[in-house]
């Protein structure tokens, strides 16, 4: 049997691999041919990084005993022919874990020990200090000791209740909140901070990153976890008790962390097994799952279809012992297809709409030079064609009249120079406002306020502020680069006039298109600046971390406006290089034309056949410039194997590659750097 989910992240991974292709070829091909400017350079880069290297990460989260880790085990493990993370009754994983895969770190389980949590460094930070992590080495060709070494994540400690005030698990204020108090005022605390799993699993190669976070406990304790791995998660999978339905701490986990928007949201009803009533028909079993459903999307406020009844463990071991009918009753795949519909097509399109446009802007400016360049050589076979018969004295004026228009045409470089300082200066007016540095100071406003009284009941409405300032610099840059564009089609049709190019400036570019990450930020953290909230607010460690975690999403969407704006920017102004650089390669290559023709009288039919044939070698070029940008588009724009026949895209359990693997998108998981 074949996981539906995971054969169709599988396809979603080859078909990277092949889109990234299309595009090494087309930057291989403009490479080789002196047609690649730094600009372009620098897109394609940018582009192929992202095929290759952008992560996806699907968060689970669940209150403890909700099934959690069986149903990471059914849908990623199943091919281990036993339980990989460990799944039993009551509280299993203690800490929030990350798998993925990234080759430049080996492979095992990394964990940071709890006692972190009084230092003053950052998770992101200590990302950063491999010393801080205890490293367990995983032997791949052992299931059997790979689970038993992954059973660490659920290791607690016993420690006294002031030592569980300073490590975040207790609150005199928040009683409701706080684990029991066992004998002599001790509080079990679990023994990590943070586990990170390092495998080479086919689907955590292709850069699928699995967040696996243990219950309300541990979410509303690190302030990391809520603050920035959450809100960045692709999709979240929220998971339920179908005997339970929504509890109190569900719904608080639910109110408090979940309910923002992400690019897809699912909840799992999952133990439906649980609900078999052997005095119950199928249909009164069934009408009660119904009402279970109904219940809970009421509840949470969501539409019905969004709520997917699922029986885990009785899936996994279905999926162990190759039981067809156990994993129909079992209703993941209904689960999977909905995940893999509602979350890998829309990753597909984003990607393969990013290499279209930029595919088609670079053809588009390879053959207005492709353009140039013709005219150029049909001037100088007209030229060339007029010397026939004519005498020395003839080529001797014609050398000297080319000698005048080069010399006519390098009084351009003054306008040119002119042109880039005012260039210069109003991209640089167009990229200050969206610098770190005015990041951190608006920010800092909202540290003010928070800062400024023991219960900041005024930060929703700083935070709020805060948005629309951020937005306001957003319509700035785009106003200026607006302006900038506006300047340089000036330019560009003066140039064209005066000096013969056939300059054209870029259409306009859209960075507005951002304010959506900028609103998506404000829904994620606005609900941790409520009354509810205010407690926990209220604490310097959580207020830092907020601060931190804040800076560093807004600073990820401000640098992307600025690269933006920038590569706009370098690709306006590298076709003035490149035209600039054509024009007096072809003054060059006339004059030494004609003085070979006045020193050989053979030499004109030589050099007529010679110009010919350069025209005939860019009629190629663009012939086969079409071909690689039609491959391109027409390899990101194939669905093959999303949800449809994954055998043709090499499909997860039939590719000899990943039968081989003990335990895929691929790279690092980048979690926002601390400020």
């Amino acid at each position: 049997m074949m996981p539906n989910f995971a054969s169709n992240l599988d396809a979603l991974g080859q078909w990277r691999v092949a889109t990234d292709a299309k595009l090494a070829n087309l930057a291989r091909f403009a490479r080789e041919q002196d047609l690649l400017n730094d600009a372009s350079a620098e897109w394609f880069e940018a582009m192929r990084h992202r095929l290759s290297g952008e992560k996806l990460m699907v968060a689970f989260v669940a209150e403890f005993s909700r099934g959690k880790s069986e149903l990471i085990n059914a849908i990623f493990f199943s091919d281990k022919g036993r339980r990989m993370m460990p799944a039993s009754a009551g509280r299993t994983t203690m800490c929030p874990v990350e798998l993925g895969y990234d080759d430049q770190d080996p492979v095992g389980l990394t964990l940071l020990p709890i006692d972190t949590r009084l230092e003053a460094a950052s998770l992101a930070e200590f990302r950063r200090q491999p010393q801080a992590w205890t490293h367990i080495t995983l032997d791949l060709s052992n299931p059997e000791g790979m689970a038993q070494a992954l059973a660490e994540v659920m290791r607690t400690r016993l420690v006294s209740k002031d030592q569980a005030k300073l490590l975040g698990f207790w609150a005199d204020e928040r009683p409701e909140d706080n684990p029991p108090l066992l004998e002599n005022d001790q509080v079990e605390v679990p023994e990590w901070r943070h586990a990170r799993i390092n495998l080479p699993h086919p689907l955590l190669k292709r850069g699928l990153v699995v967040l696996d976070t243990p219950g309300l406990n541990a979410i509303g304790t690190e302030p990391e976890l809520t603050l920035g791995l959450l809100p960045q998660a692709h999709a979240t999978v929220f998971i339920l008790g179908a005997d339970t339905g929504v509890t109190k701490s569900d719904l608080s986990i639910w109110r408090d962390h979940l309910s923002g928007p992400a690019l897809a949201r699912f909840v799992a009803l999952n133990k439906i097994d649980a609900l078999a009533d052997p005095l119950s028909t199928p249909q009164q079993v069934e009408g009660v799952i119904s009402r279970q459903c109904e219940s809970v999307a009421q509840t949470l406020e969501i539409p019905p279809e969004h709520v997917f009844p699922i029986s885990a463990r009785q899936a996994l071991a279905a999926r162990l012992n190759g039981d067809a009918a156990g994993l129909r009753a079992s209703r993941l795949e209904a689960f999977e297809n909905a995940l893999s519909e509602g979350l890998l097509p829309k990753r597909r399109q984003m990607l393969a709409d990013s290499a279209i446009d930029g595919a088609t802007q670079f053809r588009h400016q390879l053959v207005r030079r492709f353009g140039e360049m013709r005219r150029l050589h049909a001037e100088q076979l007209l030229e060339l064609r007029g010397l026939r018969g004519k005498s020395t004295g003839k080529v001797q004026l014609m050398l000297q009249r080319v000698q005048a228009e080069a010399t006519e045409f390098e009084q351009c470089t003054a306008r040119l120079a002119a042109m880039r300082s005012v260039h210069a200066r109003m991209l640089r007016g167009a990229l200050i406002d969206l610098s770190s540095e005015r990041v951190r100071q608006e920010v800092d406003v909202l540290g003010q306020v928070l800062g400024g009284s023991w219960l900041p009941l005024g930060a929703k409405k700083a935070f709020v502020e805060l948005c629309s300032r951020l937005r306001l610099l957003i319509e700035q840059a785009q106003q200026r680069n607006d302006e900038i564009h506006s300047m340089l089609v000036a330019s560009f049709a003066k140039l064209n006039a005066e000096f013969g190019f056939s300059l054209l400036a870029e259409s306009q570019l859209d960075v507005r298109k951002y304010t959506e990450d900028l609103v998506l930020i404000e829904r994620n953290y606005v609900q941790y600046l409520g009354l509810s909230q205010a407690f926990r607010l209220a604490q310097p460690g959580f207020q830092e971390q907020f601060r931190r975690m804040l800076v560093s999403r807004l600073r990820v969407v401000f640098e992307t406006i600025s690269n933006d704006i920038e590569l706009w920017n370098k690709t306006a102004s590298a076709q003035v290089d490149g035209q600039l650089r054509e024009r007096r390669r072809n003054f060059k290559r006339r004059y030494e034309s004609l003085d070979r023709i006045q020193s050989a009288s053979n030499e004109l039919d030589a050099r007529l056949q010679e110009v010919q044939g350069q025209d005939e070698r860019v009629l190629q070029l663009q012939t086969r410039l079409n071909t690689l940008v039609d491959e391109l588009v027409a390899q990101a724009q194939s669905e093959v194997g999303l949800n449809g026949p994954a055998g043709a895209s090499g499909g997860y359990a039939g590719a000899p590659e990943l039968s081989k693997i003990s335990l895929d998108l691929a790279g690092t998981n980048e979690v926002p750097e601390g400020a």
